[in-house]
């Protein structure tokens, strides 16, 4: 049973910004306008000490808790934000936005171009994760938070809490990266492109130019089912599936007959009626074009940071192992930054950071409470 309730019924908000002379992306082109999607969870105290901002990861978005009106499941991490939970929202306030580049809300590819008044497709400008954080800093500007308890997010969200980390210290006392890695490996890197060339080799892709017409399903669904596979453990798959079949009998030789051949199609299924396939391209190129440190070793870019960090890691995640973790870690004391390292032994492989939310929720809710009392918090951990 897991703990704390329900943030309740929530709705998203739209912030919109128009800088001047436009948005300067890290790659020198520019957005003239840019919308991003937000919900909020709990009360901004007086001092507006209490904010935390949420980051999610590739196929998120900023519905991270509580439930839309009609709404059967709620967001993505409900299990961690509410009144009691982790992200306590008796406590805390919480923020959570989609990314730029995003589908649900935020400006990206499927977005009308206000000079063309078409959607962009491919004219959208390639974009980075230090451009997500940027964003959010506008976000962050406009709700007239001055410095930010503490930032959170797995995987791709884990890469965002990096970006902040080493961009805008200043802004935050504490960071929890979890699931993450301050680069792409080359397997890694791999996955990626062998989805990316999924969706591109559709022929309803057109070049990004689908939209009005037949998006590209089978790519985006072959994509997501490749994801799939990276997310879960060889023995989350064992004990989820083994090799039950679905049915004796198929009339198609090449039919969905093990039960985990038909999560996959209904995973990959589902992705498609809730994501759009350039977000998934642009998304994934950023994440492979992530490098916290920009080259230089990440000890010396993180010196002088004062924010804690607590790193979170789970043993059986081979899609970001815990080495990965371990290097954050490293990096974090030899520049002198307080940091703890926990990795939790589960079985759920890369799913681990959505579904262990006994043990994140101990480890979260001790740390943000010294955080927020100003203790110190070192050391090492295994659970």
């Amino acid at each position: 049973m897991q703990p704390g309730g329900s943030a309740g019924t929530v709705r998203t908000r739209q912030y919109r910004f128009s800088p001047p002379d436009g948005f300067l992306l890290e790659n020198g082109e520019s957005l003239r306008e840019i919308t991003l999607a937000y919900e909020t969870y709990g009360r901004l105290n007086p001092d507006k000490t209490n904010a935390i901002l949420i980051f999610h990861a590739l196929s998120g978005d900023a519905h991270a808790a509580g439930f839309h009106p009609g709404d059967r499941k709620p967001g993505w991490w409900d299990a961690m934000i509410g009144p009691g939970k982790a992200f306590d929202t008796d406590k805390y306030f919480i923020v959570c936005s989609n990314v730029l580049g995003g589908c649900k809300g935020s400006t990206g590819p499927s977005s009308i171009n206000p000079k063309t008044q078409r959607p962009y497709g491919l004219s959208f400008p390639m974009i980075s994760i230090g451009d997500m954080a940027a964003c959010q800093k506008q976000l962050v500007d406009h709700l007239g938070i001055g410095k930010l308890l503490s930032i959170a997010g797995g995987s791709m969200g884990g890469m965002q809490v990096l970006a902040w980390l080493t961009k805008y210290p200043e802004r935050i006392r504490s960071a929890i990266p979890i699931s993450t890695a301050m680069r792409h490996s080359p397997q890694q890197i791999a996955f990626n492109e062998v989805g990316r060339q999924a969706i591109m080799a559709d022929r309803d892709w057109r070049s990004g130019n689908y939209y009005g017409g037949h998006p590209p399903a089978r790519g985006l669904s072959l994509a997501r089912m490749i994801g799939h596979i990276t997310y879960m453990s060889d023995q989350s798959m064992e004990t989820k599936f083994g090799r039950q079949r679905k049915e004796k009998f198929k009339p198609f030789k090449f039919g969905a007959d093990f039960e985990v051949e038909g999560y996959l199609h209904y995973h990959g299924q589902n992705f498609v009626k809730r994501f759009d396939a350039n977000s998934y391209l642009y998304i994934t190129r950023a994440m492979d074009n992530f490098d916290a440190a920009e080259g230089k070793p990440l000890q010396e870019v993180l010196k002088g940071v004062e924010a804690r960090v607590l790193v979170i890691a789970f043993k059986s995640d081979w899609l970001y192992p815990a080495y990965q973790t371990k290097e954050i870690v490293k990096a974090c004391k030899l520049s002198g930054v307080e940091a703890s390292c926990c990795e939790i032994d589960s079985t759920y492989g890369h799913d681990a950071f959505l579904l262990e939310v006994e043990e994140e929720t101990n480890l979260i809710a001790h740390f943000l409470k010294k955080a927020l009392n100003g203790h110190e918090v070192t050391g090492e951990y295994e659970i």
